[in-house]
């Protein structure tokens, strides 16, 4: 038999695998390539000039300049399509070009920083005013952050008390351009402070911001530096020991607690304490916003309440608790979230 073509079986597997990893690239929800066409589509021009703004101003915050491969990257358009924006922006005066890259002009600064604005209050809005999980607020925060009226952006900052942060530690300029000045210093950085709390989390890239939600860390968490070395930093969150490599431990920035505010006895999750045990409350995890923290207290969930675990389900998930008098279940990120000393 002639003209058969037996292939190996792992050339097939890799070739698998390859095209999983295109769709992935192309076609991942709200941050695919096709995804992100399909959104600029929508928005048309200002849609796209207002990404380049926002990540021109990021740039040069961090002391870089943006250019047309870094435009062509950040907002997944062609070569051809980041240089004709690069010519749309100079036309408008927003940005200048040199030798170094392009750099944001007087008026391109301010409308960056509007963008910057606008996008940091609408994420502040979802953290503390909606159900929606703290992966999902950057994206939400660039699908709507374009469609907002000086007067509605103006409404949202009062309606929420003016806030000078966003839930990721971000200052949020003022409707006159000004920023709040940032703090703190790169975990990755100290290698003798014992007790630090977080000020900011870099919510990029994914995957590394993702590690960090699941291990419960957020502005305002706690942290107790265990050992800090070139290889690893080993830390403990609500008296969990984790194992941070330098480059997701450089994605949170600290501030140092002073020793008369360092905690006294060490805190845990509701979640470790075994049926019949247990614990008074002590606090609720930043990391737990919004509706989820208001529902907490409505149920009694404040320092000095006694909860104890009364009864698991058979999948292990969730669990009752006795709460003031009343059993609750609770769900084990719930009550992660709770943290508790001995009674």
């Amino acid at each position: 038999m002639t003209g058969v073509v037996i292939m190996n079986p792992l050339v097939l597997l890799l070739l698998g695998f390859a095209f999983i990893a295109l769709g992935l690239v192309l076609f991942w929800p709200g941050r695919g390539s096709y995804w992100k066409w399909r959104r600029y589509q929508r928005l048309g021009e200002r849609g796209i000039i207002e990404d380049a703004l926002k990540h021109m101003h990021q740039l040069e915050f961090e002391g870089r300049r943006a250019n047309v491969d870094t435009i062509s990257g950040a907002l997944q358009v062609t070569r051809n399509r980041a240089a004709k924006l690069v010519e749309s922006l100079e036309h408008l005066g927003l940005s200048e070009t040199d030798a170094d890259g392009c750099r944001l002009s007087a008026d391109g600064q301010g409308e960056a920083l509007r963008i910057v604005r606008v996008h940091r209050l609408l994420e502040q809005y979802l953290a503390e005013q909606t159900g929606w999980d703290e992966t999902d607020w950057h994206e939400q925060a660039d699908q709507q952050e374009h469609f907002l009226s000086a007067d509605e952006v103006d409404q949202l900052a009062e309606q929420m008390g003016y806030p000078r942060y966003d839930p990721h530690g971000d200052p949020i300029p003022t409707a006159e351009g000004e920023i709040p000045q940032a703090q703190g210093v790169p975990l990755n950085s100290l290698s003798s402070a014992n007790h630090v709390v977080v000020v900011h989390v870099e919510d990029e890239p994914d995957a590394i911001y993702a590690q960090l939600v699941a291990l419960g860390i957020s502005v305002g968490s706690r942290l107790r530096i265990i050992e800090a070395t070139p290889q690893r930093i080993r830390i403990a969150v609500d008296g969990v020991e984790h194992i941070l490599a330098p480059v997701v431990a450089a994605n949170l920035t600290v501030v140092e607690l002073p020793k008369d505010q360092a905690p006294q006895v060490a805190a845990r999750r509701l979640s470790d304490l075994a049926i019949g045990e247990s614990a008074e409350v002590v606090d609720i995890a930043p990391a737990c916003r919004g509706v989820q923290r208001r529902r907490l207290l409505d149920l009694g969930v404040v320092p000095g309440t006694v909860i104890q675990a009364e009864l698991e389900s058979l999948s292990g998930d969730p669990t009752a608790y006795s709460i003031r008098g009343a059993t609750i279940a609770l769900r084990r990120r719930q009550a992660d979230w709770i943290l508790v000393t001995p009674s």
